[in-house]
C-alpha cells in the first residue's frame, strides 16, 4: 500500500512510499482510510522524533475492510472513526476495536476525522470536572483544536464558559461556539474574571496554568491537557495556601491512557457532527498528496482550524 513515512533526509521529513499492508492483531480491525486530520503535537514533535520509516498519524476516518478476528468491533463495510498512536497517513491502518467509533453513513469523513484526539480529549477532560451544569468552566487556549471542541461541549453540558485567547480576532468565533466570556491571555485570567471558576481545561501550560489555578474556587479541578506555551509552570508559594480555596487540584491527562469506553464516545461525537451539532472548524482541506504542505502550514500556525487530508 501507499503511505507517508518519516524520512529524516527529506526536507519535510516525509516521503510517500509503498509499504507492506498492516497485519491486524486479533483485537484489531483493518480500516481503509478515507480521510485523516493533523494535530499540532504530531507535526511539531512526532515528525521530528519519530523513527525513520514509521507511518505517522493519530486520527483517521474510513471503512472496515476486515473485521477483528476475535469478533469484537464493527462488521466489514461499517464507516468508522479511528484513533491509534500511528498509522493514519496511509491507505490502510490496523486499529484496536476499543478505539473505533461507528459513523453515520451520510457523514463527511473529513469532518469526522477531526474528532479523536481533539474532541475526545475535550470530552474526557470535561468529565474530570464532574457535573458542570450552571457552573463556571475556564478553557485556556480556546482558539486551538482541543479548545474549540471544549467550548462547544462545555456549553452543551450547561456550563458558563470562560474562554481565553491571545488573539483578539478570535473573540467573535469563540462566542459563536458558545463562550459566555472571552479574556485575553494569562493577564486576562488574573485581572478580568469577576468570580472563581469550578473547573479549568488548560491547553497552554506556563503562566496560563498558573493564572488558571489561581482562579479556581473551592474543590475546583484544573485538567492539564496541553502545553502549547512551551514554558514551565511555576506556582508561587501562596498559590497553595488553603484560604485561597480548599481542595483544589491539578490533574494530568493523556487520552491513550484513558481509553476505556472511548469507542462509544467517538460514536457519540460522530453522530453529533453528522447532524451539525458539533462544528469541527476545518481550516484547510487538501488531497493527501499535499500532506507535507499541510503539516508545514499547521506547524507554522497558518491553518485557522483543523487540517484535513482526503485519501484519493
Amino acid at each position: 500500500m501507499h503511505a507517508w513515512t518519516i524520512d529524516p533526509d527529506a526536507p519535510s521529513r516525509l516521503t510517500l512510499n509503498d509499504v507492506p499492508d498492516p497485519e491486524p492483531a486479533p483485537h484489531q480491525a483493518l480500516i481503509e482510510v478515507t480521510a485523516y486530520s493533523l494535530n499540532h503535537g504530531e507535526v511539531l514533535h512526532g515528525l521530528r522524533h519519530g523513527a525513520p520509516g514509521t507511518v505517522p498519524g493519530w486520527d483517521a476516518a474510513g471503512t472496515v475492510v476486515r473485521p477483528a478476528a476475535d469478533g469484537s468491533g464493527p462488521a466489514a463495510g461499517t464507516p468508522v472513526v479511528s484513533l491509534a498512536p500511528d498509522g493514519a497517513w496511509a491507505r490502510l491502518r490496523a486499529v484496536d476495536t476499543a478505539l473505533l467509533g461507528t459513523v453515520p453513513a451520510d457523514a463527511d469523513p473529513g469532518a469526522i476525522s477531526t474528532l479523536p484526539v481533539a474532541a475526545g480529549s475535550a470530552l474526557r477532560g470535561l468529565r474530570r470536572l464532574g457535573p458542570v451544569l450552571g457552573r463556571r468552566v475556564l478553557v485556556t487556549g480556546a482558539g486551538g483544536g482541543v479548545g474549540r471542541f471544549t467550548v462547544q461541549l462545555a456549553r452543551r453540558a450547561g456550563a458558563h464558559v470562560v474562554a481565553t485567547t491571545t488573539d483578539p480576532g478570535k473573540e467573535a468565533l469563540l462566542r459563536s461556539l458558545g463562550a459566555d466570556e472571552v479574556v485575553y491571555g494569562a493577564a486576562g485570567i488574573r485581572d478580568r474574571l469577576d468570580a472563581p471558576v469550578h473547573g479549568v481545561i488548560d491547553t497552554v501550560g506556563g503562566d496560563h496554568l498558573v493564572a488558571a489555578f489561581g482562579a479556581l474556587g473551592r474543590h475546583g479541578t484544573l485538567v492539564a491537557m496541553g502545553h502549547t506555551g512551551n514554558a514551565d509552570a511555576v506556582l508561587p508559594y501562596e498559590a497553595l495556601l488553603g484560604p485561597l480555596g480548599t481542595g483544589r487540584s491539578i490533574e494530568t491527562f493523556y487520552l491513550l491512557d484513558d481509553h476505556d469506553g472511548l469507542a462509544d464516545d467517538l460514536t457519540w461525537l460522530a453522530a453529533l457532527t453528522a447532524r451539525g451539532a458539533l462544528d469541527t472548524q476545518i481550516g484547510r482541506r487538501d488531497p493527501w498528496s499535499r500532506t507535507p504542505e499541510a503539516a508545514a502550514a499547521l506547524a507554522a500556525g497558518e491553518v485557522p482550524g483543523k487540517a484535513v487530508l482526503d485519501v484519493r
